[in-house]
């Protein structure tokens, strides 16, 4: 019996995202990737389509479907050869953060943009000298009367140039425990203060656009801070959980895509008039390969059903996270090896993923930090 139980609605949205993919995305990836950004437009078409933010309930102009709708969209999107357009970060790590603690006001205001693909979402949490480590966060959030007045800077922003609506992570400084100080707001791109930086040049994820962010002297309405002031670490680790098992998600669709087109590429390619799969050492890689992605996805499938279940899976999803990043990077370096000579060259695809698939154990809390998370939560 499937871990995972897909109803016809289920199949039948995967076909109609599989069909948009293949026509809307697929064929533009590599111009996106050398422009290092996907156009607005193709975000529009992805809402337009009832593709993004699937869980947003009809009251605000989604569809209310449950979590599997987000792991078709990462699953389906992972075989577009591009990770520009993700869709997961916006619709499964951004916008819960307004679902869940947002005012109705806020909902009504930013989710249907969100839904449609008009608004683009980013969370800003890191900074130049606080990675991991939230409770280093210097920018501040200082009231005065009805207005928020922001300053400091952010880096490493995924999403950063296209985002219209930023998730923003700040302290109050005159609250002396870090855990306390801080808050999270709404900034709209555009807000006076508020600057994007360059795009960063970065070794792989060329289409998925990241920046620095800066608020200078950047006022925002009061109204526009999610929940309580000073209850933005405790929201940050209630989310948490879900954005480490999309990642698990991710990394394990990833590998098995790599996974498919070089068991395909083995059998195709021929040494001594012999498809290169009848060697046994080959067999063994690929033997290799596939045990571990099958354990990458039957432990994450389990996760998902723990997580739509709503049980607490935060020591499992920690070790999803770090586990199945490192299995994908196991996984495309094997790849890379199988490719032989078409590995050195630019339209092997492999080349893309191996550089794509390397930041995945650093991005959403190093896997290191992953271990120390599990570790404490098991009481060592």
């Amino acid at each position: 019996m499937e871990i995972l139980q897909y109803t016809e609605d289920h199949r039948n949205f995967r076909k109609r995202l599989r069909r948009f993919l293949e026509k809307e995305v697929t064929p533009h990836a590599g111009q996106w990737e050398k422009d290092g950004i996907v156009p607005k437009e193709a975000w529009k078409k992805m809402g337009r389509a009832g593709f993004l933010c699937t869980e947003v309930l009809p009251d605000y102009g989604g569809i209310g479907g449950d979590f599997l709708y987000s792991v078709i969209v990462t699953e389906e999107i992972s075989r577009t050869y591009q990770n520009g357009l993700v869709a997961s970060l916006h619709s499964d790590i951004v916008v819960p953060y307004i679902t869940a603690f947002g005012s109705d006001k806020i909902k009504k205001k930013y989710l249907p943009g969100c839904v449609s693909g008009d608004i683009i979402s980013a969370v800003a949490m890191t900074e130049p000298d606080a990675g991991s480590d939230l409770a280093g966060i210097k920018t501040s959030a200082v009231e005065e009367g009805d207005e928020v007045i922001l300053n400091g800077s952010k880096t490493f922003i995924s999403n950063g140039i296209i985002a219209d609506l930023v998730v923003l992570a700040a302290r109050d400084p005159a609250v002396e425990d870090p855990y306390q100080a801080i808050s999270l707001y709404l900034v709209e791109s555009g807000t006076p203060g508020f600057e994007k930086g360059r795009r960063l040049k970065k070794m792989g994820l060329w289409s998925q656009d990241t920046a620095e962010l800066f608020f200078s002297k950047c006022r925002i309405p009061k109204t526009n801070r999610l929940g309580k002031k000073g209850d933005g670490f405790l929201m940050l680790m209630q989310k948490l959980q879900q954005e480490r098992l999309v990642c698990a998600i991710w990394a394990v669709a990833a590998a098995e895509r790599i996974l498919e087109w070089t068991m395909a590429h083995c059998q195709n390619t021929r040494v001594s008039g012999k498809p290169i799969a009848k060697s046994q050492a080959v067999q063994f890689g690929l033997v290799e390969m596939a045990t571990e992605v099958k354990l990458g996805r039957t432990f994450v499938d389990k996760l998902i059903r723990d997580h739509t279940e709503g049980e607490n899976v935060v020591i499992e999803t920690s070790m999803a996270k770090y586990w199945t990043t490192d299995m994908l990077k196991r996984i495309a370096d094997r790849a890379l090896d199988f490719s032989g000579t078409f590995g050195i060259l630019e339209k092997c695809p492999i080349v893309q993923a191996w550089r794509d698939v390397r930041v995945m154990s650093i991005f959403a809390g190093t896997n290191e930090i992953m271990k120390s998370i599990a570790a404490k939560f098991m009481n060592l």
